[in-house]
C-alpha cells in the first residue's frame, strides 16, 4: 500500500511568489504548475481575466519530499490556521475514501468525495481537531 502525506499551501494570491521564493530558500524544483485559467471552464465560476493567472495547482520537489501550492480559489477565503492542509495522496479510490470517512467523523466535510478531472477520488474534510485533510487519488479519471 502506497500513501503519502503533503503539505499543501492555500495562499491569498501570492502562490507564485511562495513558488519562486522556495525554490531559492530551498532549492525546490518545480514539477507542475496549472493556473486557473488553464483549468477545464465551469460557467457556475466564471473567472475574471485577472483571476485566471492565479495558481490553481502547483508541485514542487524539495530534496525528497514534494509541496503542493494554490491560490484561494477567487471569492472563497482562506480561514487562519488553513493555509496549510494536508493532502493524503493513494492510488486506491476505496481507501482514499476510508480515509475521508475516518477523518469526517466528528469533522466537517468540506467539500464531498467525488471525481474530478484531476482525481477520480477527491476530497476535502476538517477533522474533530481543526486540520484540514485533502484526500487525493491518483490515476485516471472517466471525465
Amino acid at each position: 500500500m502506497s500513501v503519502r502525506l503533503t503539505p499543501y499551501l492555500v495562499l491569498p494570491g501570492t502562490a507564485s511568489e511562495a513558488i519562486q521564493f522556495y525554490e531559492k530558500a530551498l532549492d525546490a524544483k518545480v514539477l507542475f504548475k496549472q493556473t486557473f485559467g488553464e483549468m477545464p471552464e465551469n460557467p457556475e465560476f466564471p473567472l475574471a481575466d485577472e483571476q485566471k493567472g492565479l495558481v490553481g495547482h502547483a508541485m514542487l520537489q524539495v530534496g525528497e519530499s514534494q509541496m503542493m501550492f494554490s491560490d484561494t480559489f477567487p471569492g472563497q477565503p482562506v480561514q487562519q490556521g488553513d493555509q496549510v492542509t494536508i493532502c493524503i495522496t493513494t492510488k486506491d479510490a476505496s481507501l482514499s475514501k476510508q480515509y475521508f470517512d475516518g477523518l469526517k467523523e466528528g469533522g466537517t466535510v468540506i467539500l464531498d468525495m467525488h471525481e474530478a478531472f484531476f482525481s477520480p477520488a477527491y476530497g476535502q474534510v476538517k477533522d474533530k481537531f481543526g486540520v484540514t485533510f485533502q484526500l487525493f487519488t491518483e490515476g485516471e479519471t472517466m471525465m
